[in-house]
């Protein structure tokens, strides 16, 4: 498999999310199982692992299971063959997302993250949310110091507009963004003439609509309501399924004119769109992030990119994040 840049980093043509292993996917994965799933993976091929501060999950004794530190475990072995990119500034509170970007907040954050990473310095660092309290410039200046500390090696931001985007970047240049896309999340195609003019990768979170493209679930598909954040999302719903038929016929036939499975088609989509666009889809079966990992082999033309997004130009569906 051919690696791919991230402004000047370079990673694994698809990385893994770990959030799933202990966040948003129902009861955390039990420790020993969710280190040895990671290190399965990286096994794989994968060289790019995703986690945050804020995925965390509550355990059957009741402690709590931080993402990060099944992540440090994991790849401390293999410190020195992967990329490792967590995340700052967002807190679960009760109903809502904390946000909070503030120098000191961040600070502490990372040295916070080191810690449960078990590792010196973090590879990729990204403000997790945009803070409306805190000015862009001003969190570019605190990436600025802790990348000249030694502390972090490039920084990037979540979920980012482009007017935020290159306020940051004049100040502390951005190796990534990670925002979400799919088939059926495609609003921040708009970023990309910029993001290809400021050399800055694009990382893809919830590249199969939080599994919907997978073509796995139906109307009778059960998730643990409250911890498995697809119990809420309006795709899953019945309507939402009825409205996502043709999407999920549409992938299916282009599947099997590949010899590929949906999961595989809908990942290679984006990765044959740009050869900065590295999306991390997350998987608590060994089998499936095999699967994932090969969407790198199935090839897709321009041709083939420009009629497939005709026809998703037309459909009409609900999907997390937003609607179309």
């Amino acid at each position: 498999m051919k690696n791919r840049k991230l402004g000047n980093l370079e990673v694994s043509p698809l990385g893994m999310g770990c959030m799933g292993l202990s966040h948003a996917s129902g009861a955390p994965t039990e420790r020993k199982e969710a280190v040895r799933i990671i290190r399965q993976t990286f096994e794989m091929g994968y060289t790019f692992f995703d986690t945050a501060e804020c995925y965390t999950g509550v355990n059957e004794d009741g402690s709590t299971s931080y993402n990060e530190e099944l992540v440090g475990e994991a790849l401390l072995p293999v410190r020195d063959k992967v990329i490792i990119a967590t995340k700052c500034g967002v807190q679960h509170g009760s109903t809502d997302l904390i946000l909070d970007s503030r120098p000191e907040t961040i600070r502490k954050s990372v040295e916070d993250s080191l810690k449960r990473l078990t590792i010196d310095c973090i590879d990729l660092y990204y403000q997790h949310r945009i803070d409306p309290k805190v000015p862009a410039e001003e969190v570019a200046g605190t990436m600025a110091e802790l990348i000249k500390e030694g502390k972090i090696l490039h920084w990037g931001i979540s979920e980012t507009t482009e007017e935020y985007l290159r306020l940051a970047h004049a100040v502390c240049p951005v190796t990534a963004v990670q925002n979400r896309y799919s088939m059926m999340a495609r609003w921040h195609e708009s970023l990309f003439p910029t993001l290809e003019e400021l050399n800055v990768g694009f990382v893809a979170f919830s590249p199969m609509a939080n599994g919907f493209l997978t073509g796995c679930y139906d109307q009778n598909s059960k998730f643990e309501y409250g911890s498995d954040y697809r119990s809420f999302m309006p795709q899953f719903t019945p309507e939402g399924m009825e409205k996502g038929r043709e999407i999920l016929e549409l992938l299916t036939h282009l599947a099997n004119s590949k010899n590929a499975t949906p999961a595989q088609l809908s990942l290679a989509w984006m990765l044959c769109k740009k050869p900065w666009i590295v999306p991390i889809p997350g998987s608590r079966k060994p089998e499936r992030l095999k699967e994932n990992l090969r969407a790198a082999e199935v090839m897709l033309s321009p041709s083939e990119i420009a009629s497939i997004d005709e026809k998703l130009d037309r459909m009409e569906f609900v999907v997390f994040g937003g609607h179309k």
